[in-house]
């Protein structure tokens, strides 16, 4: 398994923008997705980002960093985010992969603290994120906010 970001001279960009909006899109925003990931692949320092995971050529999970999460929250960032794992790939340590990578592409940026959201119970905890505080989503839902320090 390997971990790639994705960039404008990869090949993934057309399946990775496929890939990240049909399991985080909904029909009407495709073009959302697509425009995002198309505008982060300028410069390595910058975010957002997109990354990933390929088991030879075939995409297996993702993972985004991000400068905000459609959130009200918009003092914290970055923010890690679409994390999705392939079902018959689950239960073997992947999505630990992902956020392991994800922790040390934030620290390689200069950040200290890494944030989520998510309205899963347990799964982040498990992985040594604590609860930070809640925010609201655009429609003024609540969401928990989470956190972990990238060192």
């Amino acid at each position: 398994m390997k971990i790639e970001l994705i960039t404008k001279k990869s090949d993934l960009l057309k399946k990775g923008v496929s890939y990240i909006w049909k399991h985080w899109g909904s029909d009407s925003n495709f073009n959302f997705y697509k425009d995002c990931i198309e505008n982060s692949i300028s410069g390595t320092e910058s975010l957002p980002k997109f990354y990933l995971m390929l088991d030879e050529d075939k995409i297996i999970g993702c993972y985004a960093l991000l400068t905000n999460d459609i959130i009200s929250r918009q003092d914290l960032m970055p923010w890690f985010a679409c994390l999705y794992v392939e079902e018959n790939y689950r239960n073997q340590g992947l999505a630990e992969e992902l956020i392991s990578h994800g922790l040390k592409e934030s620290q390689k940026k200069g950040f200290n603290t890494l944030y989520l959201s998510t309205d899963l119970n347990g799964f982040y905890e498990k992985k040594g994120w604590n609860y930070y505080s809640k925010g609201y989503g655009v429609f003024g839902d609540e969401i928990k906010i989470y956190s972990t320090k990238t060192n």
